[in-house]
């Protein structure tokens, strides 16, 4: 072979070489380019450290040092990763998980710039007709003056600001400024205008006028230093006028939560939630406003998109229904686009992340992927690859940190990594193609080759908790009873109307409940997993007792801080237009501590060394329950390999899912809610999880959980299963029984992939 058909043959891969983020150990490999490739293992093995911390972070570091000094200066900064070799990159797409994010402007809409095409159209095939900014609510010419295009107002909650049952003597205002016998109380209850022992319930309709909103005269007040008179004004025109205008910002945590308490968002009255003035109103096209269309389905607007035809509209609304049918190819043509993009899930935010870099031209990219299954139903599963393989064909490298086992299916190249998780993880484990990892000896191919059956011997309940009625989003006047005692899960297609049955409905019927969704911890790289358990504080306290010295000592973000890095571990140095230089502080070692700190031990460790300790390790060390009782919560998750300082910032998704629950998860005789708990998990981990809620009901307690996962269904007591279909096709109960009775229900998608997946 000559130097150049070697040079040639190189070029077709990405190439790393002694690759040593976090847990990986001098890991090498090649990846095929225009090819699928996923890398699997369990949770904490290395896959991100490989795929986004090495592989994304130079590609993107790479890319922006093509531009010159100005534009660089406006980027983010990243440092070089720790690899001998990283060559042959091309430039990176990388979808993650991260929330869209945005704000209260920020819908479907305007995220995918549809609702920009949209408002071009209206402006062409509209009448009366407007220019395109007149329907922009973020535009003055097209927002409504009234919630200055949010559509909500906000209000005050009348019935949380006075409680009916009670007289203005036993308290009625529920503010804390208005005390019987307060200044501020006695505006109404010196005022002549009631009677301060009678009920609220039983004023008159005047009487109650004059307490809301009245208005006239003066008051005498008095405190024990002063006395004043005050003009009379309506409890809740008085708090309107001083807080729903008022900027909260300043106040004080605790302060902020006494006044939103007493504040709800409601639809404006001025443009019915539309966003959008008059003006933007009159337009229409086929009957309908701008609004209309928004509020509709994406997989309805398809269709009223196909009559719309001309030389001028025709060719922009070809545009918009191509783009809506690659958005519904995904599975997510329930979806309108007034939807705020704060509402949508990691998995849905993922997916129209993607399809919108299918309308690019572009080829000869790597496009990352961070679980792009995450939040997907097994039927929709097959459109997800359809999507990668259509990248791959474009031309591009595809590479997907991927866990479902049909995603995994379709890679032309797999990458395993492992053994295990942490430091027991880091390596490489297997490369190869799928049926080659069915043989292989891995912890992955174990839990692929392995055959499943769903639960014969259920539960029986102890009782029943109903929910009647439900109408919240696309639910049909639902009602259902979940059984206790037991575990339950609640399954359906993406849109079904799963999380508005149990995150809404349910939790507003009992309030009670403990719900441990997929919201985000903090993970700055101070907080860490004892000090997320609040296990650390009682770690200091121990440290302090032991040597008689203050407790601040113990803490690298206060007294106890090296100076050098102040608590750190490491020296970032920022460089006017180039990437930051990061380096392990000599003076600490990267310990955190000052050198005198370190001196201090409990029993014969000192306050670093304590948190350089597994999980696992630090439950042996310590015999105080209220440390080593916290700690348990790790292992329970099978998260026993991290150790107690590692910073949450280098944890996997997964591993911060189960550090959520690890410190939600105990007690008895309760009910718990788990909103997809197997997000980011291994197939092996999923096991742990199961274990996890098993031992849950076994203690007493209720527990039921929102899933995909065929695993976490087959090994339930019962199922509630919605649909049959997303948006306004779901929302009702297609089934509600045991696994077994699933496996031969007709008419739900659940129930025919369970059968599919039992024979697999």
């Amino acid at each position: 072979m000559t130097e150049a058909e070697r040079n040639e043959n190189s070029a077709r891969y990405i190439r790393i070489e002694g690759g040593r983020e976090h847990n990986l150990k001098d890991v090498s490999l090649r990846i095929p380019k225009n090819r699928i490739t996923v890398f699997t293992g369990v949770s904490g093995s290395g896959k991100s450290s490989i795929v986004f911390d090495t592989l994304a972070v130079e590609a993107q570091r790479q890319l922006n040092s093509t531009y010159d000094w100005f534009i660089r200066n406006q980027l983010p900064k990243y440092q070089r990763p720790h690899a001998d070799v990283i060559e042959n990159l091309t430039a990176p797409v990388v979808v993650d998980q991260k929330p869209v994010g945005g704000n209260a402007r920020s819908t479907v809409g305007t995220m995918t710039d549809l609702y920009s095409s949209l408002r071009v159209l209206f402006s062409r095939l509209g009448t009366p007709y407007n220019p395109a900014s007149v329907y922009s609510f973020n535009n003055p010419y097209g927002m409504c003056p009234e919630c200055e295009g949010l559509g909500r107002t906000r209000r005050v909650d009348v019935d949380r600001l006075l409680d009916r049952t009670k007289s203005l003597d036993e308290g009625a205002i529920q503010l804390s400024t208005h005390k019987p016998g307060a200044m501020d109380w006695q505006i109404y209850g010196k005022s002549g205008h009631f009677d301060t022992a009678k009920k609220l319930s039983d004023y008159t309709g005047a009487e109650w006028e004059m307490l809301l909103y009245g208005s006239g005269g003066k008051v005498k007040v008095s405190s024990a230093n002063t006395a004043v008179a005050l003009n009379y004004e309506g409890v809740v025109a008085r708090f309107a006028r001083t807080n729903l205008k008022r900027d909260l910002s300043s106040l004080s945590e605790r302060g902020r939560a006494n006044i939103e308490r007493f504040i709800t968002l409601g639809e404006c009255t001025g443009c019915g939630g539309t966003r959008l003035n008059p003006t933007a109103l009159a337009t229409t096209i086929a009957g309908r406003t701008i609004a209309d269309w928004t509020r509709m389905e994406i997989s309805d607007l398809i269709k009223l998109l196909d009559g719309i035809d001309g030389p001028v509209a025709g060719p922009i609304a070809a545009g918009i229904r191509t783009a809506f049918e690659r958005i519904e190819g995904i599975g997510l043509g329930y979806l309108s686009l007034d939807r705020e993009t704060l509402s949508l899930s990691g998995g849905e935010a993922q997916r129209l992340k993607t399809v919108s870099h299918l309308s690019s031209s572009l080829v000869g990219m790597t496009f990352i992927f961070d679980e792009p299954s995450t939040g997907l139903h097994p039927r929709d599963v097959g459109r997800l690859n359809g999507l990668l393989r259509e990248l791959r064909d474009m031309g591009n490298t595809v590479i997907v940190v991927e866990h479902d086992p049909d995603v995994i299916e379709i890679a032309d190249h797999v990458v395993d990594v492992g053994p295990g998780a942490g430091v027991h993880g880091g390596k490489i484990v297997f490369e190869g193609t799928f049926p080659e990892l069915r043989k292989a000896d891995t912890l992955t191919a174990v839990c692929l080759r392995r055959t499943a059956d769903v639960k014969a011997d259920v539960r029986r309940p102890t009782g029943k908790l109903a929910v009647k009625n439900a109408d919240l989003h696309n639910l049909r006047d639902v009602s259902v009873t979940i059984p206790t005692g037991v575990l339950t899960a609640v399954t359906g297609v993406a849109g079904s109307g799963k999380s508005s049955l149990i995150t809404g409905a349910f939790l507003d019927a009992h309030p009670d409940a403990i719900l441990v969704d997929q919201t985000a911890i903090r993970a700055s790289s101070r907080s860490t997993p004892a000090s997320h358990l609040d296990a650390m504080d009682v770690i200091r306290k121990l440290f302090a007792k032991a040597n008689g010295v203050p407790v601040s000592l113990f803490s690298f973000n206060s007294a106890g801080a090296c100076d050098e890095c102040n608590g750190r571990g490491e020296l970032v140095v920022e460089l006017a237009y180039m990437d930051p230089v990061r380096t392990r502080c000599e003076a600490c070692e990267g310990r955190r501590f000052k050198e005198e700190v370190l001196a201090y031990e409990l029993r014969g460790k000192s306050v670093a060394d304590v948190l350089d300790l597994s999980a696992e390790s630090a439950i042996e060390f310590f015999t105080e329950r209220e440390v080593s009782d916290k700690l348990t919560g790790l292992t329970d998750v099978g998260l026993g390999y991290l150790t107690l300082g590692q910073p949450l910032s280098t944890l996997s998704g997964g591993e911060r899912q189960r550090l959520k629950l690890a410190g939600r998860l105990h007690g008895s005789r309760s009910v718990y809610v788990l909103d997809e708990p197997t997000t980011g998990l291994h197939m092996s981990d999923v096991d742990t999880i199961v274990g996890l809620m098993n031992g849950l009901v076994d203690q007493g307690n209720t527990v039921i959980v929102i899933e995909h996962n065929l695993d976490v269904v087959r090994q339930a007591d019962w199922v509630i299963d919605l649909g049959p279909g997303g948006g306004k096709h779901g929302g009702r109960v297609v089934f509600s029984g045991t696994p077994k009775e699933l496996l031969a229900a007709e008419g739900t998608a659940t129930g025919a992939h369970l059968r599919r997946y039992r024979t697999a």
